[in-house]
């Protein structure tokens, strides 16, 4: 058997300690196939030292979840595993490259097409009323570059009140696209390169996210549009490394032109339960990468 590692949430945050498991196992049941097995252990036990993870085959992030509330540490961690070398999936500097979601300014830099979007440390109402302007949104979304489904995501119309930030906390400022209720968020699953399943979710009525906990609905989709694949090919070339697993989410706007909305590339979720394999490709892929290390 081959054994790899699955990096766990930092155990004194229960409130995800009754899901991870469940994740996990979902996991277990596709690598099973391939003759891989599962040791999980939290992240945050190897921060400063790697020598804990250094005989595993493999070391995956999956289900790193809660990162973003510790995003220094994450950093540090990424450094850390990254000096030691470790067989990570994905590797150490893409995950503390995507862990800040001012990746998508450097990916539309490379041609990719995204939301209109401000960064800033200081949000004003200045600042809201040029997006409204220059935008002719009714609506905009203001979310934290460092978060994970939708943590303080607000959906503001023009005139609401806006809190207080800390100081240095970057936040993003995008559009609502109204599109998000009638076409969705496309998800593209990508293992070792190659698509695996296409996911669309949609939000509940009211609603403005689309993930489980917000009552989003999901459909796996027989394939995606041709202009969807083309935008989420064009990604993964921009991103240019090495990636063992990636979902790319991508939205229509109001003219039907994609826009990349999120490149997931640490803990995401891969909709198993949705894919008519299974998890099969992954596990596959998974497989492929650790042979060919030998």
């Amino acid at each position: 058997m081959t054994h790899v590692a699955i990096l766990t949430p930092d155990p004194a945050d229960a409130s995800y300690g009754e899901l991870w498991p469940k994740v996990l196992a979902r996991l277990q049941r596709a690598l099973d196939g391939v003759g891989i097995t599962t040791t999980p252990t939290s992240w945050t036990g190897h921060i400063d030292d790697a020598s804990g993870l250094q005989d595993y085959a493999r070391v995956l992030p999956l289900l790193t979840w809660g990162y973003h509330q510790d995003h220094v540490r994450w950093l540090r961690a990424c450094r850390t595993w990254e000096q030691a070398g470790l067989p990570l999936a994905n590797p150490a500097q893409v995950l503390a490259w995507n862990s800040d979601k001012r990746y998508l300014g450097e990916l539309a830099a490379r041609g990719i097409a995204i939301p209109a979007t401000t960064w800033t440390d200081h949000l004003t109402r200045e600042q809201l009323d040029a997006m409204f302007d220059a935008t002719g949104a009714d609506e905009l979304i203001l979310k934290p570059s460092v978060s994970g489904g939708a943590w303080k995501t607000r959906r503001l119309h023009r005139g609401d009140a806006i809190d207080a930030l800390p100081d240095g906390t970057t936040m993003l400022l995008q559009p609502y696209l109204p599109s998000i209720e009638t076409a969705g968020e496309t998800s593209l699953l990508f293992f070792g390169g190659q698509l695996s399943h296409v996911v669309n979710k949609r939000p509940v009525p009211g609603e403005f996210r689309v993930q489980e906990e917000f009552g989003g609905l999901y459909n796996v989709l027989d394939a995606p549009s041709a202009d969807a694949l083309a935008l989420a090919n064009q990604v993964l070339a921009a991103i240019d490394s090495t990636l063992l697993y990636a979902r790319i989410d991508l939205v229509p706007d109001a003219d039907g032109r994609w826009l990349l909305m999120e490149a997931e590339l640490i803990e995401p979720d891969f909709y198993l339960g949705k894919d008519p394999r299974q998890g099969a490709g992954f596990a596959q892929a998974l497989r492929d990468a650790i042979d060919a290390d030998r």
